[in-house]
């Protein structure tokens, strides 16, 4: 199983390295809705209230309240 996506991925890499973007397709691109990540603020805030959580439910860690508070 893990030879198979071994495989895959580089398969998948050495498709993408070949494919070239015009000129004029490069506007599209670069919109924000086209990003892998369109809202990264967004995604660390709730990265942090949940990692904030999930340390006050662990014993020992140590790390954030519980509270999600900054």
């Amino acid at each position: 199983m893990n030879y198979l996506l071994i495989i895959v991925a580089v398969l998948s890499a050495f498709l993408q390295g070949g494919c070239s973007v015009a000129p004029w397709e490069r506007g599209t691109l670069a919109k924000p809705q086209m990003a892998l990540e369109p809202n990264p603020l967004q995604t660390e805030l709730r990265g942090h209230v949940y990692g904030s959580r999930e340390a006050a439910t662990t014993s020992g860690s140590g790390a954030g309240g519980g509270c999600g508070c900054y």
